[in-house]
């Protein structure tokens, strides 16, 4: 449940600042809504939406996409549904009422989706989070929820700073111009703008952004929060020996991290190793505590 209403979350506020973001560079940037269908791995799943043509609505609320705000929100209330008895009724009503506004709405206005929807699935996630937050026990249901948010929320820091890298990659004379209005866009989405101009007090330079959004142990968002909320949620665990060698590995690599000759082809391959430690965790997770009797 956890990590369903964080990728909701991390998919209305990308779908919001990306559109802004389109609205501010110019049309020989060449950047279009395929770009956040990258960020969020559903290239495959596009390639057969029969939506051809119409991103925005296939990420809103797509047939045939399991990565849409629509379908990531009715999993969030599935979850959310079946473990009632140990949530707060508040945030269970807030969920379910949110996934069925949602619903609504978009089956009025599928055919003109419009970037202003997300903005209100933002903040209303917000309202959710903050329930758990003053609501729950900090006992074994509370650090499930910890470890499912931190570990989305890495995941998506990640995925946004390698789809931008890949964009730098492409090579194409016009986005050097843009570079600063990317990664601004970049900051936005994780809504790290502001706490990066206060921290980090330079210009918006790629290697900064990327040190920042990867290193910064204040930042919420930042991998390296993101870790340690993991490590502090899987230590109160039962059986958590393979979980915290997983993890002190994750926070060895990110602490030999040298970032202070940065190009965009080290960036990306970083991401890459990134994500597979990432993915690792996910599976001993799932085989430690949600199907230890490794189930089919």
């Amino acid at each position: 449940m956890s990590r369903y209403l964080e990728r909701a979350e991390n998919t209305a506020r990308l779908v919001a600042v990306y559109g802004e973001l389109l609205m501010d560079l110019p049309a020989d940037a060449g950047l279009d809504w395929n770009v956040p269908v990258q960020i969020l791995g559903l290239e495959e799943a596009w390639a057969q939406s029969p939506q051809s043509g119409n991103e925005l609505a296939f990420l809103l609320g797509g047939e045939g996409n399991p990565g849409s705000l629509l379908s990531t929100l009715q999993q969030a209330r599935e979850n959310a549904r079946t473990t009632r008895d140990v949530m707060p009724s508040e945030a269970w009503r807030a969920i379910n009422e949110l996934q069925r506004d949602f619903e609504r709405v978009l089956g009025q206005s599928r055919h003109t989706a419009s970037t202003r929807l997300p903005v209100e699935i933002v903040r209303r996630c917000h309202e959710i989070t903050g329930i758990v937050e003053s609501a729950v026990s900090r006992g074994p249901v509370y650090r499930f929820i910890q470890l499912g948010r931190s570990l989305e929320r890495a995941d998506m820091t990640s995925r946004m700073i390698d789809v931008a890298a890949a964009i730098m990659l492409t090579g194409r004379v016009e986005l050097q111009h843009y570079t600063s209005t990317i990664w601004r866009g970049v900051l936005r989405a994780l809504s790290a703008y502001q706490m990066y101009r206060q921290h980090v007090r330079r210009r918006i330079v790629g290697e900064n952004v990327v040190a920042f959004l990867l290193l910064d142990t204040g930042f919420p968002r930042s991998v390296a929060y993101c870790v340690a909320r993991m490590n502090e949620a899987v230590s109160t665990l039962p059986r958590c020996e393979e979980a915290s060698r997983e993890i002190s590995d994750l926070q060895a690599s990110l602490a030999s991290l040298d970032l202070m000759d940065t190009t965009f082809e080290s960036v990306h391959r970083l991401v890459d190793d990134l994500q597979i430690e990432l993915a690792d965790f996910n599976d001993i997770i799932f085989r430690t505590w949600l199907n230890p009797a490794g189930i089919e």
